[in-house]
């Protein structure tokens, strides 16, 4: 009995440790993210997705993330809720951190530029929504 709960203890931290450090982006998925630059106050990434790739559940902090292609795809969430989104090149957005699964819905190729905040600023609760730079205007 008592190796039977060990093996079990074992396993579910095994587990819970393998999903703690598959949180990051570019570990979890180098296809698709890669770091440009990084210092102690920002991580720029370089996101590329072809036309309907898919990603795996990871996590951002607090984070800025410019189009530099049109885009339309669909993120999942952990709860298994979807939501679309599309964007134009040259829009700019902040979300609050996230964890999430993007898509690539499209039959073009989607590109951006995320810069995840760090420190303070990357993991504070912000009161400020989701905004796009249409939206500022």
């Amino acid at each position: 009995m008592r190796v039977k709960i060990r093996l079990c203890a074992v396993a579910l931290c095994l587990s819970l440790a393998s999903i703690a450090s598959a949180q990051d982006a570019v570990k979890v998925d180098p296809k698709h993210y890669s770091v440009v630059s990084e210092n102690d106050q920002v991580r720029i990434l370089k996101v590329h997705y072809g036309p309907h790739e898919k990603s795996v559940m990871h996590s951002h902090p607090n984070l800025a993330a410019v189009f530099l292609s049109d885009s339309k795809g669909q993120f999942t969430f952990p709860d298994g809720k979807k939501q679309d989104f599309t964007s134009k090149a040259g829009d700019a957005q902040y979300e609050a951190a996230v964890t999430h699964l993007p898509e690539n819905t499209s039959d073009k190729p989607m590109d951006l530029i995320v810069v995840e905040l760090k420190g303070h600023a990357g993991k504070a609760k912000s009161a400020m929504k989701s905004e796009t730079k249409s939206e500022m205007k």
